[in-house]
C-alpha cells in the first residue's frame, strides 16, 4: 500500500482523524496539543496518526491535502484545516456545529 493509499484509507475509514506530531495521549508539538485539547473538550471520538513515526506519511499528508503544516484535521473525509483554523472555528462555535451537521456526537457543544 502506498503512502497516499494509506492516508486516503485513514481519512475514509475514520469519521474524525487528525494527522499530528505525537499521539493524542502525548502530543509532541504545541499546535497538535491544541487540536487534541479542543477535540477532547468537545468529547469527539477521533483517531490520531503520528506523522513523526514515518517520514513518508509526514510528507505525504502535506501533498495529500496541499496544506504545508501539521496538524491536519479531517471530518468524514473532508479536510477541515490546521491548528489556527480549528481554534478559530472552535472559538466561534462553528466546529461544534460542523461536527453536529456531520452526525458526530459532541459532548461539549455550546
Amino acid at each position: 500500500m502506498s503512502v497516499t493509499e494509506f492516508i486516503a484509507n485513514e481519512v475514509k475509514s475514520n469519521d474524525v482523524v487528525v494527522f499530528m506530531k505525537g499521539t493524542p495521549q502525548f502530543p509532541q508539538c504545541g499546535f497538535s496539543g491544541q487540536v487534541v485539547q479542543i477535540l477532547d473538550y468537545l468529547g469527539v471520538d477521533y483517531k490520531g496518526v503520528n506523522v513523526l513515526a514515518d517520514d513518508e506519511i509526514r510528507q505525504g499528508i502535506k501533498e495529500f491535502s496541499n496544506w504545508p503544516t501539521i496538524p491536519q484535521l479531517y471530518v468524514k473525509g473532508e479536510f477541515i484545516g490546521g491548528c489556527d483554523i480549528i481554534r478559530e472555528m472552535f472559538q466561534a462555535g462553528e466546529l461544534q456545529g460542523h461536527f453536529e451537521q456531520q452526525g458526530i456526537a459532541v459532548r461539549g457543544a455550546a
